[in-house]
């Protein structure tokens, strides 16, 4: 009895070659983490080129991401001193406790984060843009798999799952060993109501202070918590009372003129839009609180529900002795407030702030509001000219951009604002203290 094989075989070899072109229709691990987490998420801060490329030794633009991040070491020096690569190849629990990357990326270990390794910087990616949970699980399957360049290691249905992390409840921070605590609040917010108000704080300070670590908690509803000094030759008339709210408008909405002109006397000294911000300058680098000067605390809550919103703020200013003091961090805010946006356009406006003297740079941070689409910040002159140090796209909470060492700019240098807004509505908008206004300022700190 003759056998045939052929059609048996012809069809093993069909399934054999079907199932091999299945496999090879799923792309590799690191080409999905490439494409969908970390250029949408972070190439666009991490670019070839860039100051921020630059201080941190992370390009994740290109072809080169998987070479700059694999088995390299990380410029961060607390990090390397503790034995970390940015991605280590070792596989398992070891190889993610390696992983200098986990460390940065892990919110639901925020705890850990911020009060083991103060000297790591901020999570990525900034202003509380955390990954998702199934990005994070996708990324961390990668690690324990010894982070290949090819092959498929991770389920790509671990990307469905789309929760992030929800940071811990408001709670009152400790108060400092060294230093001091502020409290704003509580204090209500009428409902369909945007409240903003200063409140000028007496320090009590019979000499100078240097502070080098400044940690804010904040209710949820903030727009922004910032600090202010007055100039030394503020007007006496100007100079508010201590612990009495000023609000900038009244229950109508009006403005109220004494409070706006106090304002022109004000020098940023410290502030976020985060909820949380624990911020340490480097060391020997401080801010100074001149003596018998208080601070203007000013809040600014958005409540657009139906009932009475809190607002609360805590603020520690941790000092150091003026002997441990190399620099006096001096702070800027690089604001222009010529801006018209036309009804229903969307507008890019442009500013250079070009620097009387040398500078070294240490902290950038932006500020605008609800219709700002992109803030970009170039340094103008010299052999850095055009290069992107500052980029985002969130308004509410714009990341904070710390550059160790300092970016340097040489007298007649500066830097260059760029910001996108999206006037959705049928009027024009102009320059204004309202969220339903806009605003472009540059804040941060230099030397």
């Amino acid at each position: 009895m003759k056998i045939n094989f052929l059609p048996k075989l012809s069809l093993l070899f069909l399934f054999l070659f079907a199932c091999e072109e299945s496999a090879e229709q799923k792309s590799a691990t690191w080409d999905v983490i490439q494409k969908t987490i970390l250029e949408p998420n972070c190439a666009s801060c991490h670019v070839a080129g860039s100051a921020i490329e630059r201080q941190s030794g992370l390009s994740l633009s290109g072809d080169y991401a998987y070479q700059s991040m694999v088995g390299e070491l990380p410029k961060n020096e607390s990090a390397r001193k503790d034995g970390l690569y940015i991605v280590s190849t070792e596989k398992g629990m070891k190889g993610l406790a390696q992983s200098f990357l986990w460390e940065k990326i892990n919110a639901y270990d925020q705890e850990h984060f911020l009060a083991d390794h103060p000297d790591y910087g901020q999570l990525m990616p900034p202003g509380g843009n955390f990954l998702t949970d199934g990005e994070l699980q996708f990324i961390r399957s990668w690690i324990e798999s010894g982070a290949p360049e090819t092959g498929v290691v991770s389920n790509e249905s671990l990307l469905q799952n789309t929760n992030t992390y929800a940071p811990r409840p408001f709670s009152k921070l400790d108060p400092p060993l060294e230093g001091m605590q502020l409290h704003l609040g509580p204090f209500e917010v009428q409902p369909n109501f945007e409240r903003e108000f200063f409140q000028y704080t007496n320090l009590k300070n019979i000499e100078d202070l240097y502070v080098n670590r400044i940690e804010i908690e904040m209710r949820s509803g903030s727009h922004h918590f910032l600090l202010y000094t007055f100039d030394n030759d503020t007007p006496n008339e100007a100079i508010p009372s201590y612990d009495q709210p000023r609000d900038l408008r009244d229950s109508r909405g009006v403005l109220n003129l004494p409070t706006l002109y106090s304002m022109q006397f004000h020098n940023f000294f410290g502030g976020t839009q985060w909820p949380r911000l624990d911020y340490r300058l480097p060391d020997g680098v401080a801010l100074k609180i001149p003596k018998n000067f208080g601070l203007d605390q000013n809040s600014h809550y958005v409540n657009r529900t139906d009932s009475i919103m809190i607002g609360e703020v805590y603020t520690n200013l941790h000092t150091i002795p003026k002997s441990s003091v190399s620099h006096v961090a001096q702070l800027f805010d690089l604001n222009n407030q010529d801006l018209y946006l036309p009804a229903k356009k969307v507008t890019t406006i442009e500013k250079t702030f070009n620097m009387q003297e040398k500078r070294h740079v240490g902290q950038v941070f932006s500020h605008a509001h609800e219709k700002m689409k992109e803030f970009i910040v170039e340094i103008s002159g010299g052999s850095r000219d055009g290069e992107v140090i500052y980029w985002t796209n969130d308004w509410e909470h714009p990341p904070i951009i710390n550059f160790d060492p300092p970016i340097i700019l040489e007298e007649g240098q500066g830097l260059t604002l760029k910001a996108t807004y999206d006037n959705w509505t049928s009027r024009p908008v102009t320059f204004g203290f309202k969220s339903t206004d806009e605003m472009m300022i540059l804040f941060g700190w230099y030397y």
